[in-house]
């Protein structure tokens, strides 16, 4: 008989974390102070979303991914909730945009501008009215384009629908009413086709989204569930949660049958939830421990033993949620298989922890640690989805210069909710035309005014102080008008970033053909409509600096 050693052999056993140095982390922000075990922090390869602490209401910050260091306290804020932010999800499939629930009891949907937040946003693209209690819980389909679960306090579970056109939405395409606690966790299959649950009943929950017809259900004898996470490529739930003896625990489950456990451990006696992430490329999980500043990370094999241990990343610093950047916003430059996003509220700092595999020549691509990935399309619209179409997500190579076809091209058309995405040089799409005319509506609803014709409207020179948004839920506070050439140029020619809100303001430029340009009604910092064509061909152009002054009209 050979002898077989104790232990596998693991290409991934020496991966070490390695944390960002000060000038690549995110400083000076306020994390809320949430007592709910959710992450805070969604990230993809644009945007980083972090929910902070805000008075009066909720609000969360959006920074650019490379906008490190120290954070203005001042930065805008997405604050349109009237309570706290209790979750935050980026749309796997549209860069800008991103879901929040809260304590008002919905859900809403949120464009970003390409270039960034830069003034406070309150007016969100969709509302998703359903549930009667605060909703604690999000997470968008792994497969199928503009499709949405939340839960709540109400304990119910709700599939959303947002390609609808309409603006409020009330009725979910799908009402799961199995459970009888809060929900603590939810998590997706490969294909979207399942969907596992934790509550606060310490059992997991198997179900059909589609139908919401409950599929298997464990018990809370041996093991009292509180995070799961499904195993896609392997067939398997892995959960964290703790023993009869109050131990934290981690369990793998066949999805077919949870009965009894294909593997059980306990960890430490600890007392904060241990959040599990799950790698597919790698078959690497990562249990990160709320409160502390371990992060342990294991590979999950098909073959007995299941759940092999490969080494613990080591902080003093203790995290209160992570975010998790998508493998095709990794450097595999330097052979980096996960990053994580930590926050760590003792210092109001998001900290970057890259895990890196080891390699003597990291510059040349790995083919063996990076194989093709979930991408950022979609396999299958809503609609098939709910037809019973089931598909896998679609992947993509992460060596550069790599590009690979869609498999199925009839979802090729990218329809994102967000009407801000990329533009060429001189573009002025119908979408952005129709966002603004949106967003013009809202403010005659909220702010109805009778606008004369100026169209004889000579500048002067009043200087009227402009208006910034303080990150408490919009309260005004006066701010003068940039009056250096530095300061002035600055500014953005493409979408001028108005400090107020008015029916017009002058804008002038410098060394130009033309004087002034009278803007009709700027809303949100979006330019609407000029009078001067000359200026309007001008502004429109997304490749000249922009050298611009502004004040808001003093005469309307």
């Amino acid at each position: 008989m050979s002898w077989c050693p104790p232990y596998r052999s693991s290409k991934f056993r020496h991966v070490y974390g390695k944390a960002s140095t000060k000038d690549h982390g995110y400083h000076g922000i306020p994390i809320t102070h949430s007592v709910h075990d959710n992450h805070y922090c969604s990230v993809n390869p644009r945007f980083i979303a972090i929910v902070t602490e805000c008075s009066g209401g909720g609000a969360f910050l959006v920074l650019s991914i490379h906008h490190t260091g120290k954070v203005d306290p001042q930065h805008p804020r997405v604050c349109g909730h009237s309570a706290r932010v209790l979750d935050v999800k980026w749309n796997p499939f549209d860069d800008h945009c991103i879901a929040s629930c809260s304590e008002d009891c919905t859900v809403k949907l949120w464009d970003i501008p390409t270039n960034g937040v830069h003034q406070n946003m309150t007016l969100p693209r969709k509302v998703l009215q359903g549930h009667s209690r605060r909703v604690n819980l999000i997470e968008w389909h792994p497969t199928a384009r503009d499709l949405l679960v939340s839960s709540a306090y109400d304990y119910k579970v709700m599939v959303w629908d947002v390609s609808v056109c309409d603006s409020v939405l009330r009725n979910p395409v799908c009402v799961i009413s199995l459970h009888t606690e809060l929900v603590l966790s939810m998590s997706f299959n490969n294909d979207g086709s399942s969907l596992a649950t934790t509550s606060l009943d310490k059992k997991i929950r198997v179900m059909d989204p589609r139908t919401g017809r409950l599929i298997q259900v464990s018990s809370s004898k041996h093991h009292r569930a509180n995070k799961v996470v499904f195993i896609g490529d392997q067939n398997m739930l892995f959960s964290t949660g703790s023993s009869p003896w109050n131990q934290r625990q981690i369990t793998l489950w066949d999805p077919d049958d949870l009965s009894e456990p294909l593997s059980e451990e306990e960890v430490d006696g600890a007392a904060g939830v241990l959040f599990p992430f799950y790698d597919p490329d790698t078959h690497i999980l990562y249990l990160a421990g709320k409160g502390d500043g371990n992060i342990r990370y294991y590979e999950i094999s098909s073959e007995k033993p299941y759940v092999q241990f490969l080494t613990e990343y080591y902080s003093l610093l203790p995290q209160k949620g992570l975010g998790v950047m998508p493998k095709r916003g990794l450097d595999v430059s330097s052979c980096e298989v996960f990053r994580f996003y930590r926050l760590v509220t003792v210092k109001d700092l998001v900290e970057p922890l890259s895990m890196i595999v080891p390699r003597r020549s990291p510059k040349t691509f790995q083919d063996d640690i990076f194989p093709m990935t979930a991408g950022n399309e979609a396999a299958l619209t809503a609609q098939q989805w709910l037809s019973g179409i089931n598909r896998g997500p679609v992947l993509m190579c992460l060596k550069p210069g790599t590009n690979i076809a869609n498999p199925y091209p009839e979802t090729l058309p990218r329809r994102g909710l967000s009407s801000f995405q990329s533009g060429g040089p001189g573009e002025t799409g119908s979408t952005e035309q129709a966002f603004l005319q949106e967003q013009l509506a809202y403010q005659d609803a909220k702010y109805p005014r009778e606008v004369a014709d100026l169209s004889g409207w000579q500048p002067d020179e009043t200087q009227a102080p402009g208006w910034a948004y303080t990150p408490h839920c919009c309260e005004p506070s006066e701010c003068p008008p940039p009056r250096t050439e530095s300061e002035v140029s600055g500014i953005s020619c493409h979408r001028l970033h108005m400090k107020a809100y008015g029916q017009f303001c002058r804008v002038l430029r410098k060394n130009s053909k033309f004087d002034f340009a009278l803007v009709q009604r700027c809303f949100g910092g979006k330019l609407l409509s000029v009078k001067n064509p000359a200026a309007l061909q001008f502004l429109t152009q997304t490749g000249a600096p922009g050298t611009y002054y502004y004040t808001p009209f003093k005469g309307t």
